[in-house]
């Protein structure tokens, strides 16, 4: 079964490009990687189909063998907070995004293994909490979450 021997990797990178790609080319041993305060930023410039000028190509890294889940920003000045990677010898588990859950800075996935439905969860609390006060407003209730781990932004 998966849940035994699953690897899983977080850190706040804080929006550190170096850290993230160094991330993904050394830690391959790892199955998933939960990334909080990760880089949204220009990669490169790209042709535009609209305009004479090249448009600006906005993301986080990617590598081929990484699966990458992230919510789309809604506007530029919306932040990503949450980024997932899985690697790609897990892809027959068919990991998903799940968009139920309403929140910039809580990431959701599911997956399957053995006919059943699994969850993971990244999150990053800011430091009015939102994120936490969301889930405890919201009364979610997943079952068969397998974790939620992020940065909470909790002092001792």
């Amino acid at each position: 079964m998966i849940f035994d021997n699953l690897k899983i990797f977080f850190q706040n990178i804080c929006k550190n490009t170096f850290i993230v790609n160094t991330i993904l080319k050394t830690y391959s041993h790892f199955d998933i990687i939960l990334l909080q305060e990760s880089p949204w930023s220009i990669i490169h410039t790209i042709p535009s189909s609209t305009h004479c000028k090249e448009e600006a190509l906005v993301g986080s890294p990617n590598y081929s063998n990484w699966l990458f889940f992230t919510r789309l920003p809604v506007n530029q000045l919306d932040c990503l907070r949450v980024m997932a990677y899985v690697n790609i010898c897990l892809s027959s588990f068919h990991f998903t995004l799940q968009k139920d859950i309403n929140h910039k800075d809580i990431l959701l996935i599911l997956f399957f293994s053995n006919n059943v439905c699994s969850f993971i969860m990244n999150i990053y609390s800011d430091l009015s909490h939102s994120a936490l006060k969301y889930l405890k407003d919201t009364e979610v209730n997943i079952n068969n979450l397998l974790i939620m781990i992020g940065d909470f932004n909790i002092r001792d």
